[in-house]
């Protein structure tokens, strides 16, 4: 097998520090994805693999933390317990591994995945000033705030895989039915089967006036926009942010305080993610320790 070229294993080695906290993207949590005993919740090759393994979840990330900022109280959780300005990796390889774990994890990997979660989240408690002006307290296991979370999630790997990934066994109803499981997974009830369904929940947050922009969401838009990445990561992450402005609604833009940008934004995210996907290729990936243990099960 003829290796890689050395700025390839470069890339990968960077992008997978950033995204899974290894630079060779074997963290322990993903070489056990090959131990287990079953399938899994989600099928192989299926919508949510084949969403979550596109390179448009590089875009999806950075647009799901600024569409869950718009909902005061999902904000304010982050704003008050999350490390993500300290330790803006760190916060993000924490997410990388429960969506990974529960994509492509047994049930059993899954289950224990969400638990941990469950854990850090029985701590998170505080107050809030809702979309109405009026005082609220939150818990991170708040039925509504778990669902906001769960609908913004959805909507960003979905929108995001459209503009920048390629075709989705089943369409865009088949992704947000398969990752509804994940949903349930956090207690979110009843949570959307069809890619109207979903449209017509977050416009509802919208219309209902539960969204709101103030001095928080503006903070952490400006974070978001120049985190500390230099160099060409840095170079590519603006890009990236630009791509995923471009995906949003105007009214989701516009309560954002956000513009597309003027320059050619589509372009150079497929180039970026071309070169991404092409240095991630080079060596072994979280799905393929689960295709070792579908191989075992002889699945």
């Amino acid at each position: 097998m003829t290796s890689a070229p050395p700025y390839l294993t470069r890339i990968r080695g960077r992008v997978l520090t950033a995204l899974a906290g290894d630079p060779t993207g074997m963290a322990p949590y993903v070489r056990a994805l090959a131990q287990g005993d079953d399938a899994g919740h989600f099928a192989e090759n299926g919508p949510a693999w084949t969403v979550h393994a596109g390179m448009g979840t590089l875009v999806a990330g950075i647009r799901a933390l600024l569409l869950q900022a718009l909902h005061p109280g999902a904000l304010a959780g982050v704003h008050d317990w999350s490390r993500y300005r300290d330790d803006p990796i760190g916060r993000l390889t924490g997410t990388v591994r429960w969506v990974i774990t529960l994509t492509y994890g047994s049930t059993e990997q899954a289950d224990a995945e969400t638990a941990r979660v469950g854990r850090f989240h029985r701590r998170v408690q505080g107050e809030y000033v809702a979309g109405d002006g009026s005082a609220r307290t939150y818990t991170a296991e708040q039925t509504d705030l778990v669902r906001w979370v769960h609908l913004a999630f959805t909507d960003a790997f979905l929108r995001s895989h459209q503009a920048y990934g390629g075709p989705i066994p089943g369409g865009p109803d088949a992704y947000v039915a398969d990752w509804a499981t994940a949903g349930r997974l956090m207690r979110v009830t009843d949570p959307p089967l069809t890619d109207a369904a979903l449209r017509a929940e977050i416009d509802g947050y919208l219309d209902r006036g539960e969204l709101r922009r103030d001095e928080r969401v503006d903070d952490v838009v400006r974070f978001l926009k120049k985190p500390p990445f230099t160099g060409m990561m840095g170079v590519a992450y603006r890009v990236l942010f630009a791509a995923a402005v471009a995906t949003f609604p105007p009214r989701i833009r516009r309560m954002l305080g956000l513009r597309r940008s003027w320059l050619p934004v589509k372009t150079a995210t497929r180039l970026i993610l071309r070169v991404t996907e092409r240095a991630l290729g080079s060596g072994p990936r979280a799905q393929d320790m689960a295709r070792l243990r579908l191989r075992r099960l002889g699945r």
